[in-house]
């Protein structure tokens, strides 16, 4: 896309100055349109050091109500960032709807120095880039503009600008080693961004090369761009998006209607069994800890069937520096205002902890379609965001457990009964409890559709069956530890 780019031409002073206060009346009236319509906008600025990528940044952002927009300066990863997964601090900074985010350097400049600096490899950089394909392709089908801007110099202007910078005593510190390494390595660069920007150009979100010779000149193609992607984003903001077929290989799972209730334990054997499990619970904890193994369980299941003492069970086991539990509840007002699966990419653990999920991103497909909070276009399409969430974190490295809770229509109406009518279990029970017993059938059928299609092989479902509430302890903790064991025989 580099080498055989053909530059737009410049026009006179005079016209760029027309242009570009055209450009800025058209992107004032377009801040309240984004504001009606709820579009989020992320900007992303790349290329080339001493481009003038912050400067022309600073200038832009004066034209836009400061309430309503947020810069981020991406730096090399802290070292609690690295105990996350690549995309987390990326995934974390999208903005909310009806606001911008503008990021001076993101994912292209983390992966092409990782790549440049022999950090990961070849197949580490095609992993990384598919994704942030599909990172960017989910935004896009949810309602985000995305706007990509790499700003492209010749190799004799950026040593030219950053020999200016060295001169000037004042600004002799924004120039670091790395600028220095790359105008050296100029052609060396080159091949690798041109490879980054085809690899990563997409209908979706395409890529604008802006000649950043002129800084003025500059400013106003990115301008004319972002006001025209946000004009195309708000004509199309009604439209629905094509669903995508799955490319995940599938572990079959039984209907819920097949699966028998009828399993038990004595008290006899559970308390063995309690014992035997926990205690290796425990010793495999201190090991994912020392291995840097992060571990993500998530249950769902129908209310009343046991999630709560399923979970306590695992955690006794487990060191509570160590472990986190997400309760999962409706969406507060700035978690709505995202794209759904942001609340759970920013409370992922970071290596060598375990987080434990009571409700998880499974309600995009259950409670959500179910109660009309999203679309059908919203909810079929989840199956496959879903299964593309999953892969980033076994990519990742995570071991990945989730739990279906299972009990019978008539068990769930005896265990509402009995917290109607005991006083200290009172607050367990809710109107919106009965209201949803009431949809059984329609809950069914939704869950049904979601173990077939959320099924993975590197992330399947486990029915636990909990007429029985100890047997469902001890299963999901005989699951629990089998799967830690497994992974830490890999590594």
């Amino acid at each position: 896309m580099l080498t055989n780019w053909s530059k737009p031409e410049k026009p006179e002073p005079e016209e760029i100055d027309l242009r570009y206060k055209e450009a800025v009346a058209k992107l004032e009236k377009q801040q309240i349109a984004i504001k009606e319509k709820k579009l989020p906008v992320l900007v992303l600025f790349e290329g080339f050091d001493a481009a003038g990528k912050g400067s022309v940044l600073g200038r832009l952002i004066r034209n836009i109500d400061p309430r309503f927009f947020k810069v981020f300066t991406t730096t090399a990863p802290t070292e609690e960032e690295k105990r996350k997964p690549f995309l987390y601090r990326h995934f974390v900074k999208i903005p909310q709807a009806g606001k911008f985010t503008f990021l001076d350097g993101g994912w292209m400049d983390e992966i092409t120095k990782d790549y440049l600096f022999e950090n990961i490899d070849e197949d580490m950089y095609k992993n990384r880039i598919d994704s942030v394909k599909r990172f960017e392709r989910q935004l896009t089908d949810n309602g985000y503009l995305v706007m990509k801007f790499f700003f492209h110099i010749k190799e004799k202007e950026q040593k030219k600008r950053l020999d200016g910078l060295l001169e000037d005593k004042n600004a002799s510190w924004r120039v670091t080693e790395s600028d220095l390494w790359q105008n050296k390595h100029y052609e060396k660069c080159t091949k690798i961004f041109e490879r980054y920007l085809y690899d990563t150009n997409q209908s979706s979100a395409p890529w604008y090369l802006i000649d950043a010779e002129n800084k003025k000149w500059a400013e106003l193609q990115v301008i004319e761009y972002l006001v025209q992607g946000i004009d195309t984003a708000l004509k199309n903001s009604s439209l629905s998006v094509p669903l995508l077929q799955n490319v995940f290989p599938m572990k079959k799972m039984p209907k819920l209607k097949d699966v028998s209730l009828d399993k038990s334990l004595t008290d006899k054997e559970y308390k063995e069994q309690l014992k035997k499990y926990q205690s290796r619970l425990r010793e495999l904890h201190n090991e994912l800890y020392l291995k840097k193994v992060p571990v993500i369980i998530a249950y769902e299941g129908w209310d009343a069937a046991g999630k709560g003492g399923n979970i306590k069970r695992i955690t006794e086991a487990l060191d509570p520096r160590g472990y986190e539990v997400h309760p999962i509840a409706s969406p507060e007002p700035h978690e709505k205002a995202r794209h759904y699966l942001w609340r759970f990419w920013s409370r992922l653990p970071k290596t060598g902890h375990i987080a434990i999920f009571d409700r998880t991103w499974y309600g995009r497909v259950m409670v959500e379609r179910l109660e009309g909070f999203c679309s059908e276009n919203d909810w079929q399409r989840a199956y496959n965001e879903i299964n593309e969430f999953e892969k980033e974190l076994v990519d990742w490295n995570a071991v990945i457990i989730k739990f279906w809770v299972q009990i019978d229509k008539d068990t769930q109406l005896e265990r509402f009964t009995d917290r109607q009518n005991t006083p200290e279990k009172q607050w367990k029970i809710t109107d919106e409890d009965w209201r949803n017993r009431e949809k059984w059938d329609l809950y069914e059928t939704a869950v049904n559709e979601m173990l077939k299609k959320t099924s993975t092989a590197f992330a399947p479902w486990h029915i636990l069956e909990s007429n029985d509430k100890k047997y469902a302890r001890i299963k999901a903790l005989k699951i629990v530890t089998s799967e830690i064991e497994k992974k830490l025989k890999e590594i």
